[in-house]
């Protein structure tokens, strides 16, 4: 991954805070949206989700998920040469006692301090998304596939995660 792809990357995830989450839904595919938060040391995305949600049962029944994250459009520039990042991934659900629920759950409500009451819910759980793979397009003829190291080493120079 060259530098310029690090920064794209690093600053399309970190400043975008809501992604498209793709799942598994009665054998269709199906879309929503999600607010996330990166997990320290790019162990992954988590995102804060109810039960009554179609998306959650859907990770808990096939927890192959993918998310879009995409740049906001900006004047003169085409819809597809936006930057933009394809995450696939693994969706596991955090109980309380998981060693990374306290970072979990801390860096989603750094990100959405707004979102603490729902913790107290109980149908609301965490979920971490874990990169298999991603998929950065940067514009056009900019694409690249990397792995879950590519963002653990792009995340690191940022000297922090959000």
């Amino acid at each position: 991954m060259t530098p310029e792809q690090a920064d794209s990357l690093r600053a399309t995830l970190l400043t975008q805070r809501v992604a498209a989450l793709g799942t598994l839904h009665d054998a269709q595919p199906f879309v929503s949206m999600v607010p996330y938060a990166l997990v320290a040391g790019g162990a992954g995305l988590v995102i804060h989700v109810s039960q009554l949600a179609a998306h959650t049962r859907d990770m808990q029944l096939h927890p192959q998920v993918s998310m879009l994250v995409m740049a906001p459009p900006t004047a003169g520039t085409p819809p597809q040469a936006l930057p933009r990042v394809t995450i696939q991934g693994e969706a596991e659900r955090l109980a309380e006692d998981d060693a990374l629920y306290p970072a979990a759950r801390a860096a989603y409500l750094e990100r959405f301090a707004d979102s603490a009451p729902m913790f107290g819910f109980g149908d609301f759980s965490l979920f971490v998304i874990r990169p298999v793979s991603l998929r950065l397009v940067g514009g056009f003829a900019q694409a690249r596939t990397l792995g879950p190291d590519d963002l653990v080493a792009a995340l690191a120079e940022a000297g922090g995660q959000r």
